[in-house]
C-alpha cells in the first residue's frame, strides 16, 4: 500500500513517492488526475514529509482551484468530441446519434451509452493509426488496449503492447494521432531520449503543437464525468 499524508480542512490527501535518487522534497499536482504527489528521498521521515506538505498547503489549494470542475453528463451539457464542442440532448431514439451541434443520447443511462460510443469511436480511429505508423517504422506490435487512465494518455510495453486512453477521441484528431505516433516510437526507443524525440519528429514533424495542446487542455477531457 502506498504511503499518504492528509493535511488541512477540508482534508487533502497527498500521496508519498519515495525515490532513492531524489535530493529534496518536491510537491506536484497532476493536471490530469488532480492527485497531489510528494516525492521525497528514500530515508526522509514521515513527519518531515508531512511538515513540508503542511507548509505547502496554500499553494496546493490554489493549484487545485485552477483545475476544471467535473462536468456531469446531463441534458444541455457541453461535450468535446474530435476537437469540437457538442451539446448533449437526451432522447428516446437511437443509442447515440451525432447531429451537430448536438449529440443525441438515448435514455436511460446516457453517460454509460456515451462512454461506450466514445470507446468504440476511439478504437475505430486508433487501430488504423497504429497500423499506419508501425508500418512506417517496420516494427510489429502485439496488442492494442483502451482504458480510462488518469495518469497517462498512452503507453508501450517492452513486449510491444500498446495502451491508449479512449478519452483521446474528445481531442482534435491530430492530437490523438500524435499520441499514437509517440507510443509507436517507443517500439524503436523505449525511453524519452533525444533519439526518441527525433523518431517522433520523423513520424510527425509538427508533434510539439499537439503535445502542447494536450498539456493545456487535457485536464478538461478528464473532467467529463462518465460515471463509474
Amino acid at each position: 500500500m502506498s504511503e499518504t499524508v492528509t493535511i488541512g480542512h477540508p482534508p487533502i490527501e497527498v500521496r508519498l513517492k519515495r525515490n532513492a535518487r531524489a535530493k529534496r522534497l518536491t510537491l506536484r499536482l497532476s493536471q490530469v488526475s488532480g492527485e497531489a504527489t510528494l516525492t521525497l528521498p528514500k530515508r526522509t521521515p514521515l513527519r518531515q514529509a508531512k511538515a513540508f506538505a503542511v507548509k505547502q498547503e496554500q499553494w496546493l489549494r490554489a493549484q487545485m482551484a485552477k483545475l476544471p470542475e467535473r462536468a456531469p453528463l446531463t441534458d444541455g451539457a457541453e461535450i468535446p468530441f474530435r476537437g469540437e464542442t457538442l451539446t448533449l440532448r437526451t432522447t428516446t431514439g437511437k443509442s447515440v446519434r451525432l447531429a451537430a451541434p448536438h449529440i443525441e443520447v438515448a435514455t436511460p443511462n446516457p453517460a454509460r451509452r456515451l462512454r461506450a460510443f466514445f470507446r468504440t469511436e476511439a478504437r475505430n480511429t486508433i487501430l488504423p493509426l497504429v497500423e499506419h505508423y508501425t508500418t512506417r517504422i517496420n516494427r510489429p506490435f502485439k496488442r492494442v488496449t483502451l482504458r480510462d487512465t488518469r495518469s497517462r494518455w498512452g503507453s508501450c510495453s517492452g513486449e510491444g503492447n500498446l495502451m491508449f486512453s479512449w478519452r483521446l477521441v474528445m481531442a482534435p484528431p491530430k492530437v490523438m494521432e500524435y499520441v499514437v505516433a509517440h507510443e509507436v516510437a517507443h517500439l524503436v526507443e523505449m525511453n524519452h531520449s533525444t533519439a526518441f524525440w527525433a523518431q517522433v519528429e520523423t513520424l510527425m514533424p509538427e508533434y510539439q503543437d499537439h503535445r502542447h495542446w494536450l498539456r493545456q487542455h487535457g485536464a478538461k477531457l478528464h473532467a467529463v464525468d462518465f460515471g463509474a
